[in-house]
């Protein structure tokens, strides 16, 4: 294989999971290890991605954030898994909140099998399941945002703040040892912040690409919320876990 057809092909790669291993690259590209390296050494040069310890990860861009169709087409298996286990922590009778995004999206085929739960959310189609499953559901008022179904604005965070939840369980874009939780969109950020605020038990739901990912907009410190995902890289697990806890649903 020439080296410009494994450079698009290991871009490619990227551009559907975030982050490529080197054994992996060996394996798909039936490469050596030495080339794939130099590979990625080459392509890190021309700025299109960054090369991380065993492997490589796609470049960031702060304020981008990818459409619902775009999201749900990543990781999948993952956010079911993840998915299943948040609604495992809820208990009969409890008022959540479920905020916008698609790994909370997974959680609603499981919220049946608990008795009396009132869900309070942010998201339009998120509403529209709940319903359909006869799951009590208030959605906040406000201006929706087309490219995630997210309802935002002055209306929605004023609403969100008069409210109080036993648990909360957010979707984000990027967690961050110093920079903390963080989402591209400000106005998201700032409905996420109120929902951990407002919360007795906060939950931040992600998987193993968002670990050291850093976006436009803070939400909270690490510390303000505990992690489920499917599992956090070995070279960032111990800096998180002093900050707080982290479920992994993949061991």
């Amino acid at each position: 294989m020439l080296t410009e057809e494994r450079h698009q092909r290991i871009l490619a790669l990227l551009e559907e999971t975030d982050i490529v291993k080197v054994s992996e690259l060996i394996h798909q590209l039936q490469a050596s290890e030495s080339t794939i390296r130099r590979d990625l050494q080459e392509l890190e040069a021309q700025g299109v991605l960054v090369r991380i310890h065993g492997g490589a990860k796609k470049i960031q861009h702060l304020g981008f954030e990818p459409n619902m169709k775009e999201k749900t087409q990543k990781f999948q298996v993952e956010k079911q898994k993840i998915a299943q286990y948040a609604v495992s922590l809820i208990k009969k009778d409890e008022v959540i909140y479920l905020d916008a995004g698609t790994t909370t999206l997974e959680m609603i085929p499981f919220l049946s099998s608990i008795s009396n739960v009132k869900v309070v959310t942010n998201s339009v189609k998120h509403a529209a399941l709940l319903i359909d499953q006869g799951i009590e559901t208030l959605i906040l008022g406000g201006t929706i945002k087309i490219s995630t179904n997210a309802v935002l604005g002055s209306g929605a965070s004023e609403q969100l703040r008069k409210l109080r939840f036993n648990r909360c369980f957010i979707g984000m874009n990027g967690a961050h040892v110093d920079a903390g939780f963080t989402t591209p969109d400000p106005e998201e950020a700032m409905i996420k912040k109120i929902a951990i605020e407002n919360s007795q038990k906060a939950y931040v739901l992600l998987d193993h690409s968002k670990f050291q990912q850093t976006t436009f907009a803070q939400v909270a410190a690490i510390e303000d919320a505990e992690i489920i995902t499917d599992f956090c890289p070995k070279n960032y697990a111990a800096k998180f876990r002093t900050q707080t806890t982290i479920m992994e649903v993949s061991e």
